[in-house]
């Protein structure tokens, strides 16, 4: 019981909830991107899927940052090395992604969905560890 109470405080609710949020901004940022659909049709969804990204890191940075862990990094040199390395952490989980879908969907033909899924759980598991132990470390502002 009591390493669950360590598992569930505000950090990890607060985790949760703005990666919820993030999931939103990335789907909305995506769609409307479709909707306009300015680039062309045949680049179109990997552009936007790449733009939806980038929109979406940038929300989780500020709310991690703020909210999630708090951070007390100030400077230029400190901030742009926090989020450098949030950007690494999650470069090299949606790079997992990535590797996971093609291998599991392209080549051994399981169900895409259920994949994203296990995949998607992995991802986040993953980024709140990055962001605690690479990113927002408390103690190392």
């Amino acid at each position: 019981m009591k390493k669950i109470e360590e598992l569930i405080n505000k950090e990890t609710i607060m985790y949760l909830v703005f990666g919820v949020l993030t999931t939103v901004v990335n789907f909305v940022s995506y769609c409307i991107l479709a909707y306009i659909s300015i680039f062309p049709k045949s680049i179109n969804t990997v552009v936007n899927t790449w733009i939806a990204w980038l929109i979406s890191v940038v929300f989780a940075y500020l709310t991690n940052r703020k909210w999630v862990f708090e951070s007390k990094a100030t400077g230029i040199k400190a901030i742009i090395k926090e989020i450098v390395a949030f950007f690494a952490c999650r470069i090299a989980t949606g790079a997992m992604d990535a590797v996971i879908m093609f291998v599991f969907v392209d080549k051994i033909y399981l169900n895409d969905k259920i994949i994203k899924l296990a995949s998607n759980v992995l991802v986040v598991i993953l980024n709140y560890v990055g962001s605690k132990l690479f990113v927002f470390k408390k103690g190392k502002e």
